[in-house]
């Protein structure tokens, strides 16, 4: 099979043929069609995630079909439709995975980080941590999902029952969990580059009430702030943009450091959580909730071996909605 590996942090990933996986207890192997480009991937080819599997097949915004069976799979069938998450394994025994908290097991596996994932032609899968995926989207359009929708879907429920909602960083996750939060009568107001008119028309397009730079205030204190953008002088800027009593969502697994601020910009019950990983839970509850609303994925194709130009466009902030691996 072709696949997209990474050899070297912070050198770019390197097409090469390589022997098909074989799947194990409880795995099942996928012909992959398509994977989404996830800022996560590119925190893991700049190094500033620790620790990835030597010679790493990054991706983990799957969508391709059964191909075999490995030993024990009985969930699902040779030729279904199936997406692989970033969440890839927990160990099922500890406090967190049995008291609805898999996202925080100590010994979790992660797809394209600590496992092999989906910039390739093929890969394996354990059959417990897959979804199946609703009819209504391609291939392509699923791949958003099973990432961007899932932690955007977990970032928002965070946010418990605010109405007036801020978003930094319009990317991926943004676009979706914007039609979803405007679909539950939410207002939402989208947070962007300094200057970049592009990202803020299509925030407005998505139902946005307003869209701005990111060192601008908006028009209304917010009752909650979720932000995707990993920078965290934002953290200060939107304490300042929440009313008391508000929450501000931190929604990457990674951010650069966070400067000192005030004590009065926290004070008034406000507060500050991240949100890590996802559960099986957040998939099962997500993949109902988007063909509903319904959610429309925007999705910007690229071949495999154009993986490098599709992270190089992430880092730059160039995309507009998704950037999403083809294996045709």
């Amino acid at each position: 099979m072709r696949a997209m590996q990474l050899a070297t942090a912070n050198r770019p990933l390197e097409l090469r043929t390589l022997d098909r996986p074989v799947p194990g207890d409880h795995q099942v192997l996928i012909r992959v069609a398509a994977c989404g480009v996830c800022r996560t991937d590119l925190h893991v080819v700049d190094g500033d995630l620790p620790n990835p599997k030597h010679n790493l097949i990054p991706g983990h915004e799957v969508v391709g079909k059964v191909v075999a069976l490995g030993p024990g799979v009985t969930a699902l069938s040779v030729g279904e439709r199936i997406g692989v998450p970033w969440l890839g394994w927990t160990c099922g025994e500890c406090g967190y995975c049995l008291n609805g908290r898999e996202n925080l097991c100590d010994k979790a596996r992660f797809t394209g980080y600590t496992v092999d994932g989906g910039y390739a032609e093929h890969m394996v899968a354990d059959v417990r941590f897959c979804f199946r995926l609703p009819a209504m989207y391609s291939d392509v359009q699923a791949a958003p999902l099973l990432c961007a929708g899932l932690i955007g879907y977990r970032a928002l429920r965070a946010a418990g029952a605010a109405r007036r909602v801020g978003i930094y960083g319009f990317g991926a996750a943004a676009h979706i969990i914007t039609q979803i939060a405007c679909q539950e009568g939410r207002e939402i107001h989208a947070f962007t580059r300094t200057g970049d008119i592009a990202a803020q028309r299509f925030a407005t397009s998505l139902g946005a009430a307003w869209a701005g730079s990111s060192d601008e205030q908006p028009p209304s204190p917010l009752d909650a702030a979720i932000l995707f953008a990993p920078v965290g002088s934002l953290i200060p800027r939107a304490l300042q943009a929440v009313a008391k009593g508000g929450i501000v969502v931190c929604a990457g697994i990674h951010m650069s450091d966070v400067p000192a601020f005030p004590y009065s910009l926290l004070w008034g019950e406000r507060r500050i959580v991240s949100v890590a990983n996802l559960t099986r839970a957040d998939g099962d509850a997500f993949m109902a909730v988007a063909p509903t609303v319904p959610v429309r994925t925007v999705a910007v194709p690229y071949p495999l071996e154009e993986a490098n130009s599709a992270l190089n466009s992430l880092r730059a902030g160039t995309l507009t909605g998704a950037a999403v691996l083809t294996m045709e």
